[in-house]
């Protein structure tokens, strides 16, 4: 399963819910966002991850950052630590608030959903992205040499969209959505 199916799914839908009640959204429109938002946030995660030492630090934020709360208690999503710790997770997988607002910006235009409204909701999406790959690792190896694949495979599918043999045009157009057509 890959990360977004993973978020949408998550307890029967009622991360989906809380997300979307804690920005003013229904539930189809959180989902819209969030699969607008999700893949763009892989995108960066696996970026990051194919840096010398991404993948380390990727496995440690993972296993060490007791992410799987926010799938696993949908109530914590509207809280400032939820928010806080979400704005870190963005400076790391995005770099800066001016790549945040352009990503917002360009799911905005996806959606129909207020860039404003998108923005708010960025950082819950990024601790979803936390608390699913979090999901995906409980009780796999501890380091990248063996437990990166399985961040892989969930991140594969988000970003190879158009199964057209080369995922490398769909990475780079994700990353292209991230940075603002820069």
């Amino acid at each position: 399963m890959n990360m977004l199916e993973v978020i949408l799914n998550a307890q029967g839908g009622a991360t989906v819910r809380e997300a979307g009640r804690t920005v003013g959204l229904s539930q189809d429109q959180t989902s819209a966002a969030l699969s607008a938002l999700v893949p763009v946030l892989a995108a960066g995660l696996h970026r990051n991850a194919t840096q010398q030492g991404g993948l380390d630090a990727l496995l440690n934020a993972v296993r060490g950052g007791g992410h799987a709360r926010y799938v696993d208690q949908p109530a914590t999503l509207g809280s400032q630590e939820t928010i806080a710790d979400g704005n870190g997770i963005l400076g790391h997988i995005l770099g800066s608030k001016d790549v945040s607002r352009a990503v917002a910006t360009h799911a905005a235009t996806q959606t129909g959903i207020g860039a404003d409204v998108l923005k708010k909701l960025l950082p819950i999406a990024a601790t979803l992205v936390m608390a699913s790959m979090a999901k995906q690792q409980v009780g796999q190896p501890t380091n990248s040499a063996t437990g990166g694949g399985d961040l892989f495979s969930m991140l594969t599918p988000m970003l190879y969209r158009n199964r057209d043999g080369s995922m490398v045009d769909d990475i780079l157009g994700n990353v292209g959505k991230m940075l603002g057509g820069r």
